[in-house]
């Protein structure tokens, strides 16, 4: 709690001091633009469903085999175009029948930023290399990052969703 009063105290006193505005100053401790690299790749065949990663993170996979499903975070690279990026509102799943809805409140691959997220089901954990049932991300997908599936702290009891949003 103390570390985020001083990052506030820190930026009211950029603020004051340049006569801007606590959010002007705030963009500054903020950054407009970072970074994210890769940590692997999707990989596909027939039969199979893999996470590759590069073997500087395999260590990162300790006691990964542990749990039964991972969250996977991964690159939506075959919509990165300007276009595709300034798309705010879509039909859900392209289907003109359902309302047109905020890409925040969907699960739309066209978005600001890019980011894709499945919950897959572990096959395996072998060496660099995460075998998992499937992925809704196309062979050559980058990945950005692998999480756990924690059932206590990821299941939502009482979640609800918009009538679209619902199995048929």
């Amino acid at each position: 709690m103390r570390s985020w009063i001083v990052v506030l105290l820190i930026a009211l006193h950029a603020a004051v001091q340049s006569g801007r505005s606590l959010a002007d100053a705030n963009k500054d401790q903020v950054g407009g633009t970072f970074t994210v690299r890769p940590i692997g790749v999707v990989q596909k065949t027939q039969d199979r469903t893999l996470i590759v990663l590069d073997k500087q993170y395999q260590p990162g996979l300790l006691g990964l085999e542990g749990f039964s499903h991972i969250h996977v975070l991964w690159w939506f690279d075959k919509n990165d175009t300007p276009a595709k990026r300034s798309i705010l509102q879509v039909h859900p799943r392209g289907d003109p029948n359902r309302p047109l809805t905020g890409v925040f409140a969907t699960r739309s691959p066209m978005r600001p930023n890019l980011i894709g997220l499945t919950l897959c089901k572990m096959v395996s954990v072998r060496d660099n290399v995460i075998e998992v049932e499937q992925i809704d991300a196309f062979a050559g997908t980058p990945v950005l990052d692998i999480k756990p599936y924690a059932p206590g702290q990821d299941s939502a009891p009482g979640a609800r969703a918009p009538d679209w949003a619902r199995p048929k």
